[in-house]
């Protein structure tokens, strides 16, 4: 290679929480050569043009912790690993990449190889701005050209169609804020929050309780105003009509001007409003009728077109509508006209992230301007106003300013329909005065409604609707948890995981179980052979029926994908033990060479225990009491030997151990004992002389003792335990 290279040797991804952080991670193994002799201040230039491409690197605070810590580095001298790892996290923040803006840079044993560590929203998207972001470093130390604009754009390209779209993603943090773990079931907008049994589902704003009856009844447009008047919602007179005769024959008996559109359209495509004249309305329903499977036509309300967005019969957020009009200047045509003061606004565009959809001239503007006297090519005297739109642009937050009667009648409509999760459009002059006394009504009731208008208005504040939506499907303290048990360290850990499947079994929980003995639902066998791994695990977390869970995760696992899950109620480390196993494994290849350096290997099941939760861990083993105290629960050691310095310490500061007393398994709890039974009674044990499988079964006590298992059903389920029949 090029010795002045930043070369990328290896990229694993860690698809859950891992050894550097509690989020997905990209981590790469990077070979510098020589530049591990140039550190930052030791390249003439290399500030100047990296803050110059990037300023946003301003707002990284890096190890300082201020704003502008990372530049501070740069000046005083870091290394290029270090510096692509602040430029790809910069990179995937401009591409529009949710995420946590997680990174690190850190040494190897082998000089100039680096690690860098960055969270990962969506693995080829991080992939290519680590790609991205190498060429800019490189050509920051070269004093090369970078075009960024061109990485930019293919960054965002592939962040729009691989990642959530706004309106998904804003439901995914709101998600994340409670620790609700949330879990991507198909390439689009499909979402899974929970697990098993507890979990919930939704589709971008629908969920798992918006039913096909109500949304297909939404999509129809007649039935829905039929449903609403039925329950005394203002709703514009009018009916199907089948013809542009019979259109125009529907206009004269509700009066003029009328309102023409598609009895199941959407995005407003082939509405046409304030009709007067014969030409219009048949017109009007010339187009309607090929966008639907049928016309309607209604009587004109006076006002503006609002969207009110109503959660759980709540009213949520609320965006009010903006006619788009161009001003003369006596030399461009209204088509110029719209591209230079309607369509310039950087807020419009075709992208996910912008507010307002690019102004054109359809139908519906064709004839708002023969209405004016104009066309697309009309040059429009100085200082004249064109309308072009009367509808649409309903993207500037009104939220604070809806009369709590007008929440009310939305709130009622779209429980009329059915929709959990519903768009309201209204029309109203005024949103802040009741619909009765102005003549206001609402038009359509929407299954799925879009939330960029209300995350990113036009104007005003950001409404936080993905809240909103989560805090609908999951009340008050709920988060969708399983008891799940998740075993790590280096040995035993099948011979745990199968009495802990016993143990909950007994207790009556559907329990899954993913482990070197194969994966299991109930009683019923998935799969067999090795299942302690990311994707068979994930199987569980997905199964609708598995109420508790018992999950092993090895270290390798652990290093080349991270932990299946976000959290976990028990987490259980036998011991942390370096062996030749782990050398074949290639475990000594992620830079682990001894016992202590593994601590931070098996620390990572400690580190997802939840404040609820319990840590079960090996008393005996010094390194697994030095992962102790990152555990955010409780902690409970155990020991075959009662006068085990750190249990007795334990206890002393009254809290939690298992131990084996005068030849029984007693659970204490400071000062308070409880006898289980004799250790000889139980079969795998040897008579009670094999004490590793004692440390195994103290474990498994530890862990059902936490989640609060009775004590006769602990002992009749280690007494009755028959390896052979799990």
């Amino acid at each position: 290679m090029n010795k002045r290279d930043m070369v990328i040797e290896r990229i694993t991804f860690l698809r859950g929480p891992n050894i550097w952080t509690y989020y997905s991670a990209l981590e790469a193994l990077i070979d510098i050569g020589e530049l591990e002799d140039c550190p930052s201040d030791t390249v003439p230039g290399m500030y100047e043009r990296l803050t110059e491409w990037l300023p946003s690197l301003i707002e990284h605070r890096c190890s300082p912790g201020v704003r502008g810590g990372f530049l501070q580095r740069l000046k005083t001298g870091t290394w290029p690993c270090h510096v692509l790892e602040h430029v790809t996290l910069a990179l995937q923040d401009l591409a529009g990449v949710p995420g946590h803006g997680f990174g690190r840079a850190r040494e190897t044993e082998r000089r100039g190889v680096y690690k860098v560590v960055v969270s990962s929203w969506q693995p080829e998207v991080t992939r290519a701005a680590l790609y991205a972001g190498r060429e800019l470093v490189m050509a920051s130390i070269e004093n090369t050209p970078y075009d960024l604009e061109e990485a930019l754009e293919n960054l965002r390209d592939l962040t729009q169609s691989l990642c959530f779209g706004p309106s998904t993603a804003s439901i995914v943090m709101a998600a994340e804020e409670r620790e609700i773990s949330a879990i991507r079931l198909s390439e689009g907008n499909l979402v899974q929050f929970g697990y098993g049994a507890k979990q919930r589902r939704i589709w971008t704003a629908e969920t798992d309780q918006t039913s096909a009856i109500a949304e297909t009844i939404s999509r129809d447009k007649d039935l829905t105003k039929s449903l609403l008047d039925a329950v005394g919602v203002p709703i514009p007179k009018g009916r199907a009509v089948d013809s542009a005769i019979d259109a125009w024959d529907a206009a004269q008996d509700l009066g003029l001007p009328v309102v023409v559109k598609p009895v199941d359209g959407n995005h407003g495509r082939g509405v046409f409003i304030n009709l007067e004249t014969q030409q219009e309305v048949e017109a009007a329903y010339a187009v309607a009728v090929d966008e639907g499977s049928g016309v309607l036509v209604e009587r004109f309300i006076l006002g503006n077109e609002h969207r009110l967005l109503v959660v759980g019969g709540k009213l949520a957020a609320a965006a009010k509508g903006q006619t788009a009009s161009v001003t003369g200047d006596g030399k461009h045509t209204v088509s110029e006209l719209i591209e230079i003061q309607i369509n310039s606004d950087p807020r419009r565009g075709r992208g996910e992230e912008q507010p307002l959809n690019p102004v054109r001239i359809d139908s519906a503007a064709r004839l708002e301007l023969k209405r004016q006297g104009f066309d697309a090519d009309s040059i429009v005297p100085v200082g004249v106003e064109a309308l072009i739109q009367r509808n649409g642009n309903v993207a500037f937050d009104c939220t604070d300013e809806v009369h709590p009667e007008v929440a009310h009648i939305a709130g009622l409509a779209a429980k009329a329909v059915g929709l959990d999760v519903a768009g309201i459009d209204l029309v109203a002059q005024d949103i802040s005065r009741p619909l009765h006394e102005q003549g206001g009504a609402i038009v359509e009731v929407n299954a799925g409604p879009g939330l960029l208008m209300h995350i990113k208005p036009a104007e005003g504040l950001s409404r936080p609707v993905g809240k909103a939506i989560i805090d609908h499907i999951f009340p008050e303290d709920e988060k969708g948890l399983i008891p799940l048990v998740g075993i790590s360290g280096t040995h035993g850990l099948d011979v745990v995981a199968r009495l802990m499947y016993q143990l909950m079994s007994l207790q009556g929980w559907r329990t899954g179980l993913a482990s070197g003995d194969g994966l299991l639902v109930g009683k019923r066998q998935l799969k067999t052979g090795h299942c302690g791994n990311w994707d068979d695990a994930r199987r569980l977390l997905l199964n609708c029926e598995v109420e508790a869970a018992v999950i092993v995760n090895d270290g390798l696992e652990i290093l080349l994908n991270g932990l299946t899950y976000d959290r976990c109620e028990i987490g259980i480390v036998t011991d942390i033990v370096f062996t030749d196993d782990m050398q074949r494994e290639d475990v000594a290849h992620h830079d682990f060479e001894n016992a202590e350096q593994l601590i931070k290997i098996y620390r990572t099941q400690i580190d997802v225990v939840l404040p609820t939760g319990t840590g079960v861990l090996n008393a005996d083993d010094e390194n697994v009491v030095a992962i102790a105290e990152f555990c955010d629960g409780s902690v409970t050691f155990y020991s075959p030997n009662p006068d085990q310095p750190v249990v007795l310490a334990h206890l002393a500061a009254g809290h939690r151990a298992v131990i084996v007393e005068h030849g029984k398994i007693v659970v204490v709890e400071g000062t308070v004992r409880t006898e289980l039974c004799d250790v000889a009674s139980i079969a795998i044990t040897d008579q009670g002389r094999d004490i590793e499988q004692v440390r195994f079964i103290l474990a498994a006590v530890g862990a059902a003792w936490a989640l609060k298992l009775p004590a006769q059903l602990i002992q009749a389920g280690l007494m009755g335990y028959n390896a052979s029949n799990v």
